[in-house]
């Protein structure tokens, strides 16, 4: 098997689309957030504001979606086609949100009609919430689980079959994790009574989220099985759920402090150190058979041939640093407050 730097091609490209969803769930996390926050804002001024904050980098965000999407297609064609007829309903639903959420932000300010306006900042609020439910929910089965059986076929129910208990607290927590990390955001971006607004519901927010990311904890320490052999095999691995703990209460502090920049890296690393949790717990599982281990989809039996994921990682190294400046220019070109005016939606 091809290596590079001593790692072979799939460890690789398992770290590839790691941490391109990594990307997806911190940047697009509060894109989500501060629309679930929508209907929490009385004055059309302050939801103009709000979808504003977001504006020019919405669907910017959404390129790490595509982008790892198509990467975890080419490297792992046989988990994406066994995880999509598994999660074909969440999946749908999922697509169907994030056309409404696009439709909302284009179209309610179109007209100024008041219910035209009311009508899309429920749809707009609504799908921003179910896209980040569902997202959660999507990670709780993967935790968990499928049936799948001989030839990676999956032999499970399609309809409500992912709404596991499990399942649904991870659901609740990406939603308030990201919610806590949209209304950080939109506190960077709002001055005024909006702000103050803000300030007052992200206490409300964190509290939300404390208590979904403590009970999700305790549950998955006590009821998934295989969670803590993982790190009495590597006693080193310890200090992630550590410096997760460490990122959580650092949030609050920061915030109370009006410190709201620092807030938003600490709850972006909230995250990133949570999915590394999943991907270390998991590895080198891609996803975990419930019917017998041996029908689990791994990374060397799901992956591309060492070909393909050779030719893949080299146009990895030449466009990770060109996405990177590309997003590095334009969070400093539209850094600052919102002001509205003809072009805002």
């Amino acid at each position: 098997m091809e290596t590079f730097l001593g790692i072979d091609y799939p460890t690789l490209w398992y770290l590839v689309v790691g941490l391109l969803f990594s990307g997806y769930a911190i940047l697009e996390g509060f894109d989500y957030g501060a629309g679930a926050w929508h209907l929490f804002f009385r004055k059309d001024e302050s939801r103009r504001i709000a979808i504003n904050a977001i504006g020019p980098i919405w669907d910017a965000n959404q390129v790490w979606l595509i982008i790892g999407g198509g990467a975890l297609f080419a490297g792992f064609p046989v988990m994406y086609a066994t995880m999509l007829s598994a999660m074909y309903i969440p999946f749908m639903l999922f697509l169907m949100m994030l056309v409404l959420r696009s439709s909302a932000i284009k179209f309610r300010s179109a007209e100024k009609m008041l219910w035209w306006r009311k009508t899309w900042d429920i749809i707009y609020s609504v799908s921003n919430i179910s896209i980040a439910f569902l997202l959660g929910v999507v990670l709780g089965n993967v935790i968990q689980g499928f049936e799948i059986g001989a030839n990676y076929s999956y032999h499970g129910g399609i309809f409500f079959s992912f709404l596991s208990p499990y399942a649904l607290m991870i659901g609740c927590t990406t939603l308030s994790i990201f919610m806590t990390q949209g209304g950080i955001f939109l506190l960077l971006k709002t001055e005024g009574r909006l702000h103050a607004r803000l300030t007052f519901l992200l206490k409300k927010g964190m509290i939300f989220f404390i208590t979904c990311f403590s009970i999700t904890s305790l549950y998955t320490l006590i009821f998934i099985p295989g969670v803590t052999d993982k790190f009495k095999e590597n006693p080193l691995f310890f200090i992630l759920p550590v410096l997760s703990f460490l990122a959580v209460a650092n949030v609050p502090r920061l915030v109370s402090k009006k410190k709201y920049f620092q807030a938003l890296v600490f709850s972006s690393l909230t995250m990133a150190f949570l999915l590394m949790l999943v991907a270390f717990q998991l590895y080198p599982t891609l996803l975990i058979s419930t019917i017998d281990p041996q029908y689990s989809i791994t990374i060397y039996n799901a992956a591309s041939s060492q070909k393909s994921l050779g030719i893949m990682l080299t146009i990895v190294l030449i466009g990770a640093p060109l996405l990177a400046f590309y997003f590095l220019f334009l969070y400093k070109t539209f850094n600052g407050k919102v002001q509205l005016d003809e072009s805002s939606y």
